[in-house]
């Protein structure tokens, strides 16, 4: 199965609007027991997180996991920070990567892949403003030539 594909469960279009993608990389979430029955009720926002290495680890901070309803006394923090699951090689390119300013780890995508939760980490690079009205009107010049073309056969 290639990157990002399983059971799609939230998606950070912001992401993509705010950074330009360089790359993505598909990692494992460390999870409590609530926390991944709330992920498989699509209770997750990514709209605010980010990546962070520290200590030659890769934490995922600020996605809110909504807390499970039946849960009582086991629930979970909701904005807690989650350690991520890669390889080693994976993790020193990560670092590589972060050392050039500007460069920035973005959750993209959560799914569920063979009963596992995973994310896809974009290694992005921040936009300036103009970049992204460049976008919309290239995106909406698409559009419109899309809407002639079907019109039209």
């Amino acid at each position: 199965m290639p990157k990002g594909e399983g059971q799609l469960i939230a998606q950070n279009r912001k992401a993509r609007h705010d950074y330009t993608i360089i790359d993505t990389i598909e990692a494992g979430i460390v999870l409590k027991g609530t926390e991944i029955k709330a992920i498989r009720a699509s209770r997750i926002n990514l709209k605010d997180g980010f990546a962070r290495i520290r200590n030659g680890e890769v934490y995922l901070s600020n996605v809110h996991i909504s807390p499970y309803e039946q849960g009582n006394l086991f629930n979970h923090d909701p904005l807690r920070t989650r350690k991520l699951l890669m390889h080693r090689k994976q993790i020193d390119r990560l670092i590589g990567e972060t050392k050039n300013t500007g460069v920035t780890l973005v959750p993209l995508k959560v799914y569920i892949k063979n009963g596992f939760a995973k994310v896809l980490i974009g290694i992005a690079k921040g936009k300036k403003q103009y970049d992204k009205r460049e976008d919309l009107k290239r995106k909406d010049i698409k559009r419109e030539i899309d809407r002639t073309l079907k019109n039209r056969f």
